[in-house]
């Protein structure tokens, strides 16, 4: 995974018990300002304690702003959710939760965001899953493989619409589901490899079917690769990897 491992020169226990300790002296300094008062107050002042509990609830506020922004730099420069869970304390399920979107996904209309760049083979993938859950497990595997743009639409109609508009770039290649609603991957698959304008893209079938019958027909209605989705995200890390390499393998063909 790209980025450094992260590590600390003290214990979680001693960086909190420092944290702690500035926290409490910045908010103790903020309150005296704001009551304009240069000495600390007597300790049943409820004026003075309320002022400190609205200055605290702002540098929560402002931590959560910090660490979101802390998060999306850590991203864009490399590091993936496992390595910003673990400056955190916590996994990377953690991590997604508590940032979702650090890959730029949305599951709300077709949207095209730079993700992370590789020097030596960006491509730009449109991905047809309408599963969030998978969606998001995709995005972030694709995004740590190198993907320079993705967008996300959830059925065969919508990746159609996207694809045939005047406006949109054609991707270097199609990751697709099968069972959707509207239009399925097999409609979409048979749709796309009979368009002139769109049958040279590759495209692979991620799905969790490992029926003779899907795999048979994605591969007679011309699929480039057909990858099994996993049930962990370290084997969905290693699925991506062979989408990677297939993309490798295609990108050196000229298209036709």
């Amino acid at each position: 995974m790209p980025g450094k491992n992260f590590a600390l020169r003290t214990t979680p226990q001693e960086t909190a018990a420092l944290a702690d300790a500035r926290v409490s002296d910045l908010a103790h300094h903020l309150a005296r300002q704001l009551q304009e008062t240069p000495e600390p107050p007597a300790v049943d002042d409820s004026a003075y304690a309320l002022t400190l509990l609205h200055v605290l609830d702002q540098l929560r506020q402002a931590t959560e702003r910090l660490q979101r922004e802390a998060a999306t730099n850590a991203a864009r420069a490399g590091a993936g959710y496992p390595q910003i869970g673990a400056a955190c304390d916590m996994t990377r399920q953690g991590a997604r939760r508590r940032w979702p979107g650090l890959f730029h996904h949305s599951n709300e209309k077709p949207t095209e965001h730079p993700t992370m760049t590789t020097s030596s083979r960006p491509c730009d993938v449109l991905l047809v899953e309408d599963d969030i859950a998978d969606a998001m497990l995709i995005e972030e595997a694709l995004s740590e493989r190198g993907t320079r743009n993705l967008v996300q639409v959830t059925d065969g109609v919508a990746a159609l619409e996207h694809l045939r508009s005047p406006d949109t770039a054609r991707p270097d290649l199609i990751v697709l589901d099968l069972n959707m609603p509207r239009m399925n991957g097999h409609e979409l698959l048979k749709v796309l490899k009979t368009d002139e304008g769109l049958q040279a893209i590759p495209v692979v079938i991620l799905t969790t079917s490992t029926a003779p019958d899907d795999v048979n027909g994605a591969y007679t209605s011309h699929a480039n690769a057909y990858v099994t989705k996993p049930v962990n995200l370290d084997e969905f890390e290693q699925a991506v990897q062979s989408i990677d390499a297939f993309y490798l393998d295609t990108a050196t063909r000229p298209r036709p």
